[in-house]
């Protein structure tokens, strides 16, 4: 055999290792077999939800929050400490966002994540903190909360949501130049103002009663109540309350979130 024989056989047969090499990378391991369960890909929400949906937080005079406010702590082998208060705070830097991903899950504060609320995290601030966020590329404002840690990645300054992303228009660009000044809430109160009576939360509506009532049971089991089913429609629409104060709406929003289900929206009857 040549040597030029010898050199088509030898390219040949790395051709044939390269594909059988690719192809076994394209294959998800097997249960059982050393597989890990891979993270979902992070995104933007799949509801109809504009930047002028999402709302400012509002500030307030809240106690620190019982979790995520322990200093020092690490993450990756690296220590942060948080600051005495957010006084006077004012930082320029790069902005990132999430969503998907971590929507429902605990935030570090222990609140659930909304992603469709204006919310972010920050590695040293106190939880929670209030704070206007400004995209130095466009002058878009927004106010969020602050109330989870984040983001540990390069030199980012500050986690969005993606609702808080969403106002300051820099989903497509996934990053922004932004400044983030802590707001002073001192002197403010936190006020559990009464709403209009016969204030409910709807959180779904089925064609099939079965499917509401699915649902339903699922609110109960989780101590969500009252809930209800409205069949005065076409559709069965799945209820809680009705509620006397935002304090309650909120708390009963917070649940229903932790439980997978999407942000629930009031109902005036």
């Amino acid at each position: 055999m040549n040597q030029a024989h010898v050199r088509r056989v030898h390219a040949v047969a790395v051709v044939v290792c390269s594909m059988i090499l690719a192809s076994c990378s394209g294959q998800p391991e097997k249960e059982g077999q050393g597989s890990v369960e891979r993270e979902p890909q992070d995104g933007p929400s799949m509801a109809s939800i504009r930047a002028e949906d999402v709302k400012d937080a509002q500030p307030g005079n809240e106690p620190r929050a019982a979790y995520g406010n322990r200093s020092p702590y690490e993450v990756f082998g690296k220590k942060y400490y948080l600051l005495d208060s957010s006084a006077g705070y004012s930082q320029r830097g790069i902005a990132s966002w999430y969503g998907t991903k971590f929507h429902g899950r605990r935030t570090s504060s222990g609140e659930p994540y909304d992603m469709h609320l204006a919310t972010a995290a920050h590695k040293t601030l106190p939880l929670p903190t209030y704070a206007e966020v400004t995209n130095l590329g466009n002058g878009r404002r927004v106010i969020v909360k602050i109330n989870d840690r984040g983001p540990f990645k390069d030199d980012r300054l500050i986690d969005l949501s993606y609702g808080a992303a969403l106002r300051l228009d820099m989903i497509g660009t996934g990053t922004a130049k932004v400044e983030v000044r802590a707001i002073d809430t001192s002197g403010m109160q936190v006020v559990a103002t009464r709403i209009e009576s016969g204030t409910y939360l709807q959180v779904g509506a089925y064609s099939e009663r079965s499917g509401a009532e699915s649902v339903a049971d699922r609110l109960a089991d989780a101590n969500l109540s009252p809930v209800s089913i409205d069949d005065s429609s076409e559709l069965y629409r799945v209820w809680l309350g009705p509620y006397l104060t935002n304090v309650d709406i909120d708390r009963a929003i917070k649940r229903t979130i932790e439980l997978g289900f999407e942000r629930p929206h009031k109902v005036i009857r």
